[in-house]
């Protein structure tokens, strides 16, 4: 993994989909990854837990790793909505 960016988010009541195990909700880290091949990929993690779960529909291609920045700001904008 190249690059990554991390943020403390809570998601709204609909909590945040998962590949792994559907929605997890409550005070979670969201996670951006770019690995070397220009894919990135968003993960989420209970706060301070150990696994870490695949937002659905985040895997993509980018064509410049700079733009991870971009990126994860619009995901944390996206899911993190701790008022509801």
């Amino acid at each position: 993994m190249s690059e990554q960016r991390t943020t403390d988010i809570t998601p709204g009541p609909g909590g945040v989909m998962t590949d792994e195990v559907g929605v997890v909700t409550g005070d979670l880290t969201l996670r951006t990854e770019v690995d070397d091949t220009g894919g990135v990929v968003q993960r989420v993690q209970y706060k301070d837990a150990d696994e870490w779960y695949v937002v659905t529909g985040s895997r993509a291609t980018i064509a410049d790793s700079r733009d991870i920045d971009a990126i994860h700001a619009q995901a944390v904008a996206l899911l993190h909505r701790p008022s509801g």
